[in-house]
């Protein structure tokens, strides 16, 4: 989750893990972004007086820098030296604290208007093994059969192990047109293999839909932009006008990584009419400390349709605020497998030469006051994906649905007021079952539930 700090504005963002937009990453990641992005206002982040203690040790770094620079072997300059003890430090506390470059910065700025160049896939360190959260939908990593929880052995034959979060970034990301090889590793591979991907412009339409025979609507949120909860409106709108009766809706987080945190409360707010939503907790109270409230009163008409929530282990931060906080306050059932449990807020605190830190600061809680952070939502019905028949391989059913989805025949690639057939559902269980649980509303489930605090 990240937290920005940025000239002039104050915003957060949710997004799932480290964002490659600077060649990888996941969506939106600014003041209202992934994670929890909030930025510092003012040109630069204010500067503390170094704490008792310090000034003994840092006039030994001053001299550890004074003597490479005067005897190390090969000439090396003052900013390379700080830079590298900066990551150093940042190294020493979570996968999620990194140090940005001023090019790093500017990189990450522009991902989070939904437009970069590299891959498109999100990554994270687990047990301190580079792993992929969850690739982005229609791109590249995502045409190439990548998937979340496949570990990166190696970027372009140079192996991960003890690679930081920012250097993995700069190895994976790169113009358009150029290639990158991912040597992963899978549960069910005999050995890593090698999956060679051309960078694109990964331009990410966040919001896609279907209609359902029988009244029923079906949203898709890949991640969570400066426009998600505009575009998730407007198809909910049409849906109201074009489904008579409207008996409900399906949102699918599935493989949605994060993005803003301002528009992962928009989103939730839209299906709830009070109570809290999602609130963070750091160091600070004032400065860490947020709580988010539904907003009372607005459009209430809409608030009230059967809510079925879709997860799985690709759904991490933003999407796991929204079903989090849809189950705790018993407005939805969540259906799927168990999300990825990414809930710590990073804050972005640009500094003076243009850089910027991504610090954790605080971690986010759902409104019952559990923690997200590595356990994850679980769902109130488990659904696994597709079980693979007899005589075929795992590969064989991803390279199928891949093949699908390049003729134009996956779930979202058609126009979204043509209704999903029963061969499509077929083929997704998880989508079937959510369908079956709208047409027999209200669940069991969602009735025993305890109500949440307010």
């Amino acid at each position: 989750m990240f937290k920005v700090i940025r000239k002039g504005t104050l915003a957060l963002a949710v997004a799932a893990v480290v964002l490659l937009a600077l060649g990888v990453g996941l969506g939106p990641v600014f003041p209202s972004h992934v994670g929890t992005l909030r930025l510092l206002p003012g040109a630069a982040a204010q500067t503390a007086a170094p704490a008792s203690g310090y000034s003994d040790k840092l006039q030994v770094f001053a001299q550890v820098i004074d003597l490479i620079q005067q005897n190390y072997v090969e000439p090396k300059g003052s900013k390379e030296i700080i830079y590298g003890a900066i990551r150093g430090a940042l190294s020493t506390l979570d996968p999620h604290s990194s140090f940005l470059t001023p090019e790093d910065f500017r990189e990450l700025q522009i991902e989070t208007k939904g437009r970069f160049s590299g891959i498109g896939i999100e990554i994270t360190l687990r047990n301190r093994i580079l792993t992929v959260v969850s690739p982005i939908e229609g791109t590249p990593a995502f045409r190439a059969g990548l998937q979340a929880g496949d570990q990166i052995i190696k970027i372009n034959g140079k192996p991960t192990r003890h690679i930081s979060l920012t250097e993995a970034v700069r190895l994976i990301r790169g113009p358009k047109g150029t290639k990158v090889t991912l040597t992963i590793n899978r549960e069910g591979f005999v050995k890593p293999r090698d999956f060679t991907i051309v960078r694109d412009i990964i331009p990410i339409r966040s919001v896609k839909a279907r209609i359902i025979p029988g009244g029923i609507g079906y949203i898709r949120v890949a991640s969570f932009q400066d426009q998600t909860d505009r575009d998730l409106r407007n198809y909910l709108h049409k849906m109201r006008l074009t489904l008579k009766p409207f008996r409900g809706l399906i949102l699918d987080l599935r493989n949605d990584p994060g993005g803003l945190l301002e528009q992962a409360v928009q989103v939730a707010d839209e299906f709830l009419s009070h109570g809290l939503i999602v609130y963070t907790r750091g160091r600070s109270p004032r400065e860490q400390s947020m709580n988010f409230y539904a907003r009372p009163g607005q459009e209430g008409e809409i608030r009230n349709f059967p809510l079925v929530v879709l997860i799985n282990e690709g759904s991490a931060s933003a999407s796991e605020i929204v079903a989090g906080a849809l189950k705790d306050r018993k407005r939805a059932l969540v259906v799927g497998t168990k999300s990825f449990g990414k809930g710590s807020v990073q804050t972005i605190i640009p500094l003076e030469d243009g850089s910027a830190l991504r610090l954790t600061t605080a971690y986010y809680y759902t409104p019952s006051g559990r923690t997200i952070q590595e356990k994850g939502i679980l769902p109130d019905i488990q659904v696994k994906e597709r079980e693979i028949p007899p005589g075929k391989s795992l590969q064989a059913l991803r390279d199928e649905a891949l093949e699908r989805h390049m003729r134009g025949e996956g779930l979202t690639d058609k126009p979204w007021n043509q209704p999903l057939t029963p061969e499509e559902l077929k083929r997704d269980p998880v989508l079937a079952k959510a369908v079956e649980v709208i047409r027999n509303w209200p669940p069991k489930k969602l009735a025993r539930r305890r109500p949440s605090s307010p």
